[in-house]
């Protein structure tokens, strides 16, 4: 018999693994269904019962499993047949409560690594679904190692879990989260930080102060993520998004201000909220299927001046002893990285995939560093073709790590597509900006290596650790023709690249969403061709910056210019405006150059280039309905003032002279 009820008292969760063809998996799950009473939730692409309407309820697709976030259920099953959505399986698991069972159904255990996962078509860029043997075979190492675990393959024994004298289970976590919570009540003025992993309660906590202090304003990257939060607070719970609040010029007036899940909401926007209340509780959850808050910790909170750290270690719904908790750490890396050794040797290694011991020490690394890094990631970096990863120092205690990502090498037809807007095939994310937004089509012909992304251990920082990295990749990309590097700017991240020998390429015309920073591209070139990109992009962007600087917020010094007014080079772009598809926003300083030029009056045209920021407006002006129709009557004003120039729609295929 199934110890469900010693599971219970215990406090434990349970996985059993079921491998096999389709068929035989389903009927297993019938068997203990059947055996076990309780929800079942299931998490598939397609329903694996014909089910009944209650029955139905139950089952949700893997990209909908947020809907359960905050609930509650008993038992679940997780169909991986097709492919594994590692951040639903982890959401899946933090639902069940102690006693309950959580049967993963996995292909036949000797085919599974060679068999394509549909879940590669979200992280792999990739047209069809790819085989992943590197997470297959992690996965299936650990199900072998782990006696906890419920093996179950067909036409094999079944392989029990081993039953340990567990002690009785009682639940802390209420009387830890009391503890913060008369710490945070009495706390006259200053930041409390509050950190946890998932299932440990913090958005409760955070809840119970609401409710219990009346006066608290919360806040948080997105409504929807404060559910928890607000059953919690009842009545007193008072929303504004981070934005809305800034954009008044008085703060609503509030004994506290409460910023759930704080490290996923940029740095400055943070910064400002902070500023405007004497008293401030962050929350953020330092490991989890969403992403990281540790280097939010190291980061944002070391520049606090008057912070008081707390976390929440107890969960709620299970016991420290949970066999399915510690196989889920294991199995999607959700522990801590190891402190580095800042004394060890620094030389710059290419990390081969071959070596999970390494790859698996640089995505810890890496994830302490990145918010946003998240088992998707470490799909990626395991099993998507193109990924390339450097490392300084030995596993399992990193000192550095650098991932690269290969981009370009597209064929020239395609590349003028991306150029002209007409096309915008997955990945090439710096390749295709250059084409499609800075107009130099061959960015993405070349074949380039775009650093994805960049961590040093905190004890080794500031000993030119990611500057070597950097030059041991540029290195050994003889075979390349530029690196790239896409980036919020802030004076200082842009002081690392620019040391590290990148040139500017590229300022987004707005902030972006994940760090509220504009948008950089910054390029290193490796061969002749990257070099003259290089000067070509530089030389483009000093031009245009005197327009840009007007709606882009940034002091940048260049090189001044020579203005040669409307040149041959402006002319192609504007035909890609006119005639072709090519954005707006990456072509006002071209457009702006050809109405001062134009022959035929254009005031639609000017008005749109002297404020591409009100748009709205300038549409109600020009009688047309929405944005879309506002661009189709500028580009059809770009038409006629190239036309009155000599210019006709065939020029949009002739190469630049």
């Amino acid at each position: 018999m199934i110890p469900t009820q010693v599971m219970q008292q215990a406090g434990v969760r349970r996985l059993a693994v079921i491998s096999g063809d389709p068929a035989w998996c389903v009927d297993r799950a019938v068997e203990w269904r059947e055996a076990l009473p309780g929800d079942w939730l299931t998490l598939s692409a397609e329903p694996l019962f014909s089910a009944s309407s209650e029955e139905s309820l139950l089952h949700k697709t893997p990209g909908a499993v947020r809907t359960l976030l905050g609930r509650e259920f008993r038992h679940a099953i997780f169909d991986a047949r097709q492919g594994f959505h590692a951040e639903a399986f982890a959401a899946l698991a933090g639902t069940l409560t102690a006693g309950s069972w959580l049967l993963l159904l996995v292909p036949p255990w000797e085919q599974w690594s060679q068999q394509p996962d549909t879940d590669s078509l979200r992280w792999a860029d990739v047209a069809e679904p790819i085989p992943t043997p590197h997470f297959v075979h992690h996965l299936q190492q650990l199900i072998l190692a782990d006696d906890q675990v419920l093996l179950a393959r067909q036409h094999l024994p079944c392989r029990f879990p081993v039953q340990p004298a567990w002690p009785q289970w009682h639940c802390q976590a209420p009387q830890q989260q009391q503890a913060i919570l008369n710490q945070l009540m009495t706390l006259p003025s200053g930041v409390a930080v509050l950190t946890a992993a998932r299932g440990r309660g913090k958005s409760a906590l955070a809840g119970m102060l609401a409710r219990l202090n009346g006066r608290c304003l919360v806040t948080a990257p997105a409504k929807a993520s404060t559910e928890v939060l607000a059953t919690f607070a009842g009545e007193r719970f008072h929303f504004m998004a981070p934005d809305a609040l800034l954009a008044l010029e008085t703060s609503p007036q509030a004994d506290w201000l409460i910023v759930d899940e704080a490290a996923a909401i940029p740095a400055p926007l943070l910064r400002a909220l902070v500023s405007r209340y004497s008293r401030v509780l962050l929350t953020t959850t330092v490991q989890g299927y969403e992403g990281s808050g540790r280097g939010f910790i190291l980061k944002f909170c070391a520049g606090l001046t008057d912070a008081h750290y707390f976390t929440l270690d107890e969960p709620l719904r299970w016991s420290r002893f949970d066999p399915l908790e510690q196989w889920l750490n294991q199995a999607l890396l959700f522990d801590d990285a190891s402190a580095a050794a800042p004394d060890s040797p620094v030389t710059p290694h290419r990390v081969e995939r071959h070596d999970f011991s390494t790859l698996e020490a640089a995505y810890r690394l890496l994830t302490s560093a990145h918010y946003r890094t998240s088992p998707l990631d470490l799909r990626r970096l395991l099993d998507a073709p193109g990924m390339a990863l450097w490392r300084a120092g030995e596993a399992p205690a990193l000192q550095g790590a650098l991932w690269l990502v290969e981009e370009g090498d597209l064929e020239p037809d395609l590349a003028q597509a991306v150029w002209a807007g007409t096309r915008r095939p997955r990945g090439n994310l710096v390749a295709q900006s250059l084409a499609a937004h800075a107009g130099l089509a061959e960015a993405a012909t070349l074949r380039s290596l775009r650093i994805s992304r960049i961590a040093v251990a905190a004890e080794s920082r500031r000993q030119g650790i990611g500057q070597q990295l950097v030059a041991a990749a540029a290195s050994a990309a003889d075979d390349h023709d530029y690196l790239s590097v896409s980036f919020g700017y802030t004076e200082s991240l842009w002081a690392f690249w620019h040391a590290c020998g990148f040139t500017l390429v590229r300022i987004g015309s707005q902030r972006e969403a994940s760090s509220g920073c504009y948008a950089a591209m910054a390029i290193l070139p490796c061969s002749a061709a990257g070099k003259v990109l290089a000067r070509r992009a530089a030389a483009q962007l000093a031009r245009d910056w005197p327009l840009l600087r007007q709606h882009i917020a940034l002091d940048l010094q260049f090189d001044k210019a020579t203005d040669d007014g409307l040149t041959a080079q402006d002319i192609h772009l504007a035909v890609g405006f006119a005639w072709a598809q090519r954005p707006l926003e990456a072509s006002l300083p071209v457009l702006q150059r050809l109405a001062q030029a134009s022959i035929a009056p254009a005031p639609l045209l000017a008005a749109a280039v002297a404020t591409p920021d009100a748009l709205s407006e300038l549409a109600r002006q020009a009688g047309v309905s929405g944005r879309k129709a506002l661009i189709a009557k500028l580009r059809q004003q770009a038409a006629t003032a190239l036309e009155s120039l000599g210019v006709a729609a065939d020029s949009l295929h002739r190469p630049v002279k």
